[in-house]
């Protein structure tokens, strides 16, 4: 597996020892979202739109109505797109220590405006399967009206960065001392009770690859 890229664009000027080039990082964070940021300039003013996504190999898709001024405007120029997850907040001694634990990665480059017909439908099975995983096997497929409303891009991930910090404050020596509490609240998501549509049929049952969400 290639290292990640090493670019002006991707070098940490800052607390450069929370970065990692190892690629599988890089997946494991953009794996685990389910919604991205996509920073791009639009009719000269910069936008960051969030939207949803999926990777497949070292390629990321995003997706949206084909008359979206954001999705229109990409494959013209270069876009950042990032994905955070939080995962705690570090609470210190003192106020100027205080910090998240995070898992962040950006991704550089130019998109593609995805017009093969059988790599637009696997682009959106993967956007869909990034969000539930196994719908797409359950749910109808989108109609050739369907299609011609939705645009697909397609960024390559050879452009990327990651930075993670992990682990308790980071104190001063002499504030170790003082009487105030420190140490990390986590922070996790979790998926509710499924709720049904209220024109459901009866006798409809939740499918498994949804209830396994919840109990997992």
């Amino acid at each position: 597996m290639n290292p990640l890229s090493s670019t002006a664009r991707t070098r940490l000027g800052r607390y450069p020892e929370r970065s990692s080039a190892d690629r599988s990082v890089l997946y494991e964070i953009l794996d685990d979202g389910m919604i991205c940021h996509l920073g791009l300039t639009v009719n000269g003013s910069p936008r960051v739109i969030p939207t949803g996504y999926g990777r497949l190999g070292d390629t990321l898709y995003v997706h949206g109505s084909s008359g979206a001024s954001s999705l229109m405007a990409g494959p013209s120029q270069d876009v950042c797109v990032t994905v955070t997850h939080l995962d705690g907040i570090v609470m210190a001694r003192s106020l100027f220590h205080h910090s998240i634990n995070y898992r962040s990665a950006v991704v550089f480059g130019t998109p593609r405006l995805v017009d093969d017909p059988d790599e637009k439908l696997t682009g959106l099975r993967v956007v869909t399967e990034q969000l539930a995983p196994g719908q797409w096997d359950v749910a109808r497929l989108p109609t050739r009206k369907e299609m011609a409303g939705v645009s697909v891009l397609a960024l390559s991930l050879d452009e990327a960065s990651v930075k993670v910090r992990q682990g308790p404050p980071g104190d001063e020596e002499s504030d170790y001392d003082l009487d105030v509490w420190a140490g990390v609240l986590p922070v996790r998501q979790t998926f509710g009770t499924p709720a049904p549509d209220p024109l459901l049929r009866p006798g409809i049952p939740v499918p498994g690859h949804i209830t396994r969400r919840v109990t997992s």
